[in-house]
Order: C-alpha cells, then sequence, then structure tokens
C-alpha cells in the first residue's frame, strides 16, 4: 500500500461548517473547518462523504452487536 502523500495545508481545500462554503488553505479557525481535501470537489462534497461514513460505521456497530436488521 501506497504511503499518502501529505497535502499542504496553505493549498489544501477545507469545507467551513459555518458558512457552508469550500475555502482554499486555513482561512478559518480550525473548530469551523473540515478537511484538509486535496481538491474543491472533496471539500464541497465533505458533508455527505461524512454521513456515508458514519452510516457505513452504524451498519458495522450493529453487525458487531448481533442487531442487524438489513
Amino acid at each position: 500500500m501506497a504511503k499518502k502523500d501529505k497535502l499542504d495545508p496553505g493549498q489544501a481545500y477545507y469545507y467551513n461548517l459555518a458558512t457552508g462554503t469550500v475555502e482554499r488553505g486555513l482561512v478559518s479557525d480550525w473548530i469551523q473547518r473540515m478537511g484538509p481535501y486535496a481538491t474543491e470537489a472533496e471539500a464541497a462534497n465533505a458533508l455527505q462523504r461524512a454521513q456515508a461514513r458514519n452510516e457505513e460505521w452504524e451498519r458495522q456497530d450493529r453487525e458487531w452487536d448481533g442487531d442487524d436488521e438489513d
């Protein structure tokens, strides 16, 4: 497995939770940012990506607990 390239925080993209916009670089306070992301499109989809991950983790928890109803 190849080592993931590190993103330059000053050039990476972030999703701003307070404004709902994508920013490039460390513009906003860390508490308002999701990221870093390599592209503007990835940052724009940050909430959808987080929701999908959360749903997957919840599904895995149900399976682990033996409560899988799917």
